[in-house]
């Protein structure tokens, strides 16, 4: 893949730019215990969505109230739970290559804006643009918030890398129209074996 026309990188947070995959679990561990649901059925479709989308899957017969309660539930297990949230590995170099190369990027995630905050705080990183769940009306895998964020750097959606670890994300992103990067053995346009990889993929391509 061809890394030269890109114009902008979009990343996905939990799991791409942040390592809070431990913390995810625990939050949605504990929630499933509240409301009498498998865990593992929980933890096979939460990941890369956003939490009302989650919580409608698995218990179906809510009415809206009681979604938007349950998910601000789940969402209040995370907000506190840091200890063990960092970047990911090769986060830091990456951002850092992106910025000498004068590629601008966002951040955009399942998140409301405190969780997003807050990890993105515990890891070090302050995204020039931030799109939350808060931002759209609709969460991956629809592409509104991949969109948002091209607008928001003035970029063409057909020029922009999304990066992901979850699928739900590359839905979201090939529906916006944008190059795929793929983390944790999934495909995309690209697939990365981690983000030092792309890294590397970036810096051969402006040599």
């Amino acid at each position: 893949m061809d890394l030269s026309g890109i114009d902008a990188v979009l990343f996905d947070m939990d799991g791409t730019l942040v390592d809070s995959d431990a913390a995810v679990e625990r939050a949605w561990r504990a929630w499933s215990a509240e409301y009498g649901v498998s865990p593992t059925a929980a933890l096979a479709i939460a990941h890369g969505s956003p939490a009302d989308h989650t919580v409608r899957r698995l218990l179906p017969w809510l009415d809206d109230a009681a979604v938007t309660a349950a998910a601000a539930r789940q969402l209040a297990l995370q907000y506190d739970d840091l200890s063990d949230v960092r970047p990911t590995p090769g986060a830091h170099e990456l951002l850092a290559t992106l910025a000498r190369l004068g590629l601008p990027w966002a951040v955009v995630t399942s998140a409301d804006a405190r969780l997003a905050k807050v990890r993105l705080g515990a890891a070090g990183i302050d995204p020039p643009v931030l799109v939350t769940v808060e931002d759209v009306s609709a969460g991956k895998p629809d592409p509104q918030g991949y969109l948002r964020a091209a607008e928001l750097l003035d970029a063409s959606p057909a020029r922009c890398l999304v990066v992901e670890d979850a699928e739900v994300g590359l839905q979201a992103g090939r529906a916006a129209g944008a190059m795929t990067a793929a983390l944790k053995g999934l495909d995309g346009d690209l697939r990365l074996d981690g983000l030092a990889h792309l890294t590397r993929r970036l810096q051969s391509t402006s040599a």
